[in-house]
């Protein structure tokens, strides 16, 4: 990747690590008010419960990419594991106890 063009995208890594942050807050913050004076419907209580779970990991992937888009390839190989086995761990949660029954 050419200098200018990972310039470019770390430009939109920020932007979008900025967008997702405060959407981010804004979900927990209404989740928590809501605990406390209840007065969200509960099906959007059920998707803010969701999204604030996805948020997250979506927020430290773009900040990573964000962080590691300047970085060497070994930093970046690294960073792109570490995100993978937070997805399948994540989206997969038996996954840790199939590889432990391969392993023992």
């Amino acid at each position: 990747m050419s200098k200018e063009f990972r310039d470019k995208l770390e430009k939109v890594f920020d932007v979008l690590g900025e967008i997702i942050a405060f959407v981010t807050a804004l979900v927990w913050a209404l989740v928590i008010i809501h605990a406390n004076f209840n007065f969200l419907p509960d099906i959007v209580v059920d998707i803010f419960n969701v999204a604030k779970e996805w948020l997250l990991l979506v927020l430290v992937g773009v900040v990573g990419f964000e962080a590691t888009i300047k970085r060497n390839f070994v930093i970046r190989l690294i960073f792109y594991i570490i995100m993978a086995v937070l997805v399948i761990f994540h989206c997969f949660p038996d996954t840790y106890n199939q590889l432990i029954g391969y392993i023992g």
